[in-house]
């Protein structure tokens, strides 16, 4: 029987049985080797604070709206970093066969089936470890966000928030050509950043205020760019402070509830600071047509094939999937000891 990850009520989440998806034209059948763990989205549901458990969306309108909420527990299917083996294809579907190792977007489940169209694009590269292929969504999060950032060569760019997605940020706006700062508040995060190519570190907590601690690895100018990936009003307020005026700082991180510790009537009002969402649901208005959602992916991966990303210090839990429960307790609890944690499903090597 097939199993499928669920948030049963908040705080409480379990690997059910599920039934057998049928195998219909244009798909393929994946059994999924791996499935990585989102601390932002995917503990949100975890948490109980993500605004689908209490607001409706209303796509149309594009608005948070009172009424039925989006989801109600059991929160089931989510997960967006999967990689697995395709098991079986339709008779209409080309380009793809059974043994071939693929990543995407199918959830926290033992097998499922996946339109043929869109794994044809997402075959594992030559060379890449299965596990890896676990990071090409968060990866495609990250470069988003540092392409909203408009990097420049020689340009200083902060980055706050040094779990999975701000630790591949770093390296992608470093790739980009910017000098790297980066800011959080556990130790072993940056030092792990040093090792990755950040230029400087700075304390979260540090009295002054992280801020102020950026623009004095500038030489008190402030950097040109700064990405915000904790989710923290807080981290954001800082991130405001340490631009120089009219700098721009990249909001991607995923907020929740009211702004406590933002403060817009300061150095954003005085300097004139630009703030822009970055959310992977769209690229940077400013790239037009020519980026995607799938290019973002695709870049990514080329650049994991290539060795010039490093993913493999990021890892650091790989569970059986009966163990999804103390694995998002860890992240919820004890976050100093887990980064990327990955759920390993039967079908998986070893």
């Amino acid at each position: 029987m097939p199993q499928i990850v669920q948030f049963s009520r908040p705080g409480v989440v379990e690997l059910v049985d599920c039934p057998p998806q049928a195998l219909t034209s244009g798909h393929a059948r994946v059994r999924t080797w791996y499935s990585g763990i989102s601390t932002g989205t995917e503990l949100t549901a975890y948490q109980g604070s993500n605004p689908y458990l209490t607001k409706s969306w209303d796509s149309d309108r594009r608005l948070f709206t009172a009424g039925e909420p989006t989801f109600t527990y059991p929160v089931i299917g989510w997960g967006y970093s999967e990689v697995g083996e395709i098991v079986e294809v339709a008779d209409d579907v080309t380009g793809l066969m059974p043994g071939e190792l693929v990543y995407g977007v199918w959830g926290h489940r033992s097998d499922a089936v996946v339109r043929a169209g869109a794994l044809t694009m997402q075959k594992l590269p030559g060379g890449v470890e299965p596990v890896h292929g676990v990071f090409a969504r968060v990866g495609a999060v990250a470069l988003n966000a540092v392409l909203a950032a408009e990097p420049h060569l020689g340009e200083h760019i902060a980055v706050f928030g040094q779990g999975v997605i701000g630790l591949l940020a770093g390296q992608l706006a470093r790739l980009s050509g910017g000098r790297v700062i980066v800011v959080d508040a556990l130790e072993n995060r940056l030092q792990l950043a040093l090792r990755l190519g950040a230029a400087g570190v700075v304390r979260a907590d540090t009295p002054a205020g992280a801020g102020e601690a950026v623009r004095g690895l500038t030489g008190d100018v402030g950097v040109d760019a700064a990405i915000e990936l904790s989710g923290s009003y807080r981290a954001l307020h800082e991130a405001v402070r340490c631009v120089v005026a009219d700098g721009l700082v990249v909001a991607a991180g995923f907020y929740q509830g009211d702004g406590q510790g933002l403060r817009l009537g300061e150095e954003f009002h005085h300097n004139q600071v630009r703030i822009v969402a970055s959310q992977i649901g769209g690229t940077p208005a400013s790239l037009g047509p020519r980026w995607s959602q799938g290019r973002l992916v695709s870049v990514f991966m080329g650049q994991l094939a290539a060795g010039v990303v490093d993913v493999a210090p990021l890892i650091t839990h790989v569970v059986d999937a009966s163990e999804v429960a103390p694995a998002f307790a860890i992240l919820a609890d004890n976050p100093a000891e887990a980064l990327q944690v990955v759920l390993s499903f039967s079908a998986a090597p070893g």
